[in-house]
């Protein structure tokens, strides 16, 4: 089942707790953390984290785009987050800390950036609860997506279908009604999209929409496999 992950970076900050609780039907929220280092962009921290686990229901899903990833992960799951994702360009010890996430409890994700190949990170992947592929450079909501990513994500899913993998593959920016189909019949499942949620009048209803387009692509690419 594709599940849609809404992107708080694209909502109003001054109402971040309506605006949470606006995308009612979504599987997770998902939480850009920026640090204008390792991106050029500064967002939001811990405190913040705090706040949100405790105005939603909705399961937090941390995407941490900092340095040293390996000191500050493990404080975003014990301030609420399900689910911490690092950037395998940032982590120097991505085994440890993908296990050190889950020994809080929490879902490890690795993140990769579009210049960054999958291969060389294929013997990590059973340390993993999912695979972020950016389809956009990280920093910035609001970027069109690339299309060159879609051989990517194809590759991934390959290799996580090889391995017998239970784990999610995420695709991150530009991602929405025109674009989403793509990424679904390219192998990805999990999706975060921001301004094509919160841009929308009804952020509940377009979150429906978007997992009705990506169930219909992985539906096709299923068929697409069975003959």
């Amino acid at each position: 089942m594709a599940q849609i992950n809404p992107s708080i970076l694209s909502a109003d900050f001054a109402r971040l707790a309506d605006e949470a609780n606006a995308v009612e039907g979504a599987d997770w929220l998902h939480v850009d953390v920026m640090d204008n280092h390792f991106v050029p962009n500064l967002t939001l921290g811990v405190p913040v984290v705090q706040s949100l686990r405790k105005a939603t229901g909705i399961p937090l899903d941390c995407h941490l785009m900092i340095e040293d990833p390996d000191r500050w992960a493990p404080a975003f799951v014990e301030a609420g987050a399900g689910s911490v994702t690092f950037h395998a360009e940032a982590a120097a010890a991505p085994v440890r800390l993908a296990r050190e996430i889950r020994a809080l409890g929490a879902r490890a994700s690795m993140a990769l950036k579009p210049a960054t190949p999958i291969e060389p990170f294929e013997d990590l992947l059973p340390e993993l609860d999912m695979l972020l592929v950016m389809t956009v450079e990280p920093g910035f909501g609001g970027q069109a997506f690339l299309d060159i990513m879609l051989p990517k994500i194809r590759r991934t899913r390959a290799l996580i279908e090889r391995h017998g993998l239970p784990m999610w593959l995420q695709v991150d920016g530009g991602v929405s009604a025109e674009t989403i189909e793509r990424c679904a019949e390219a192998g990805a499942d999990v999706f975060v999209a921001g301004s094509a949620v919160y841009g929308a009048d009804d952020p509940a209803a377009a979150v429906r929409g978007l997992r009705a387009a990506a169930e219909r692509a992985a539906g096709s690419r299923e068929d697409a496999q069975g003959r």
